[in-house]
């Protein structure tokens, strides 16, 4: 199952929600797709889709994914790579009016140069993303989380 997060901030991603239909329609995907579509506006025809999604339902589609397409929601990636899922990055842009700027390429950018995603861009064809995502090698992620924490709190300790 290819499972497709849009995050829950008030910007839709109709690009994406529609390219997959029409991989669907045309048979390049014949992998089942759930997505959680937050506010585009964009109807999905051919494949399941949810507005919103409790953490429950929203972790047990990442475990049960094959594959995860997500728009550059932090969040999203890092819990996409927690579970160790192939993940591909398909950031919002300002131009289609999914954002108000371009950070998210940013993000994704940032992200792909340390081999932890794919990233599509305008360039790319996601359907060949898709195939090369399921036999791609990623880095593991390692958070370096509790590593600030010492470092802030040694700092606040001595000042």
């Amino acid at each position: 199952m290819i499972f497709v997060i849009l995050g829950t901030q008030k910007f839709q991603l109709n690009r994406l929600l529609k390219t997959l239909d029409m991989y669907i329609e045309q048979n390049l995907i014949e992998e089942e797709v759930i997505a959680q579509i937050g506010n585009s506006d964009y109807t999905p025809v051919h494949y399941t889709y949810e507005r919103f999604l409790d953490k429950e339902k929203f972790d047990a589609y990442i475990k049960g994914a094959s594959l995860v397409i997500t728009h550059s929601g932090v969040g999203s990636i890092i819990t996409s790579i927690n579970a160790k899922k192939p993940i591909i990055v398909y950031p919002r842009l300002a131009k289609y009016k999914e954002h108000v700027d371009d950070h998210q390429l940013d993000i994704a950018s940032a992200f792909e140069k340390k081999n932890y995603v794919l990233c599509c861009n305008e360039k790319d064809q996601l359907i060949d993303l898709i195939h090369k995502g399921k036999d791609c090698e990623f880095e593991i992620y390692t958070s370096k989380r509790e590593q600030i924490i010492d470092i802030v709190s040694q700092f606040l300790a001595t000042n």
